[in-house]
């Protein structure tokens, strides 16, 4: 059936005002980390400003040790990503395709441990964390976003195992291939849409997280959410341009990492939402 011009032009209409909805924080973040001082303290704010205030750039990256951070960040996102991918796949499939009374039981912890706030959680890994003599280090701030982007993880990639056939597997078996054959073969490369978008959760989770990060980190190990909080000063007084622009850089990774994986992250998405 053809669409009339009057829906077809409305349709794009609010598409725009959903684009501008979205972009209009990045853009107005974008353009604060450019102004001087005397603008940002108009009363009459523009969005444009009348004088590039590139040094705020500079500050940012000097005076807190951004680069240091952002390298802390680097080093737990990334690996925290990939350790919640080693563990929650072989998981995940265990609980898609083997049927036991221990599946329902992990179903309902996963879906019950994602009720518990952080709060709640901080003071025992602080413990555990402090008796391994893991504080103040990348390696614990990795393993307890381990623990925390685990569940979801999971739950997410046993969804997308769950919506594969079976008789693909069972098809490849009678052929004579093994476990091990069809799993590498068959199994995970149906599963990549599912494995991006889960890997792409877990960065995003990761290099976002500022609690834990605060609790379980001082000194050159800080991440970049903690740098980024130091720019508000003791008394409340804050380094507006220089925040911005630490800001708009921390955001470049995140964009970079989702740009780079954009289809398959898509394809992932809608696989997920049509699979049980």
């Amino acid at each position: 059936m053809r669409r009339r011009p009057a829906t077809k032009a409305a349709q794009y209409v609010a598409l725009a005002a959903y684009l501008i909805f979205l972009g209009f924080p990045l853009l107005w973040l974008l353009s604060i980390s450019l102004k001087t001082p005397r603008e940002l303290a108009s009363i009459a704010p523009s969005l444009i400003p009348h004088h590039f205030q590139w040094s705020n750039y500079h500050d940012a990256l000097e005076a807190q040790g951004l680069l240091r951070s952002a390298l802390n960040s680097t080093i737990v996102a990334v690996g925290a990503t990939l350790l919640t991918i080693a563990v929650s796949l072989p998981a995940a499939y265990a609980l898609g395709r083997f049927k036991t009374r221990l599946r329902g039981i992990a179903t309902g912890w996963i879906l019950v441990s994602q009720l518990f706030p952080v709060v709640l959680i901080v003071i025992p890994l602080f413990m555990i964390l402090r008796s391994l003599h893991l504080l103040n280090s990348l390696l614990g701030l990795t393993l307890v976003y381990l623990v925390w982007t685990l569940p979801f993880a999971l739950w997410m990639l046993r969804g997308y195992v769950a919506g594969l056939p079976v008789d693909l597997e069972e098809a490849a078996a009678v052929d004579g291939a093994g476990r091990l054959r069809v799993l590498v073969s068959i199994v995970l490369p149906l599963l990549r849409p599912g494995i991006v978008a889960t890997a792409m959760f877990a960065f995003i989770s990761s290099w976002n997280e500022f609690f834990f990060a605060l609790v379980l980190l001082r000194g050159s190990t800080r991440t970049l959410p903690l740098t980024l909080a130091r720019f508000v000063g003791s008394e409340g007084q804050v380094s507006l341009g220089p925040l911005a622009a630490g800001s708009v850089l921390a955001t470049i990774p995140s964009l970079l990492v989702f740009a780079l994986i954009q289809r398959r992250l898509t394809s992932g998405l809608l696989a997920g939402a049509v699979k049980g």
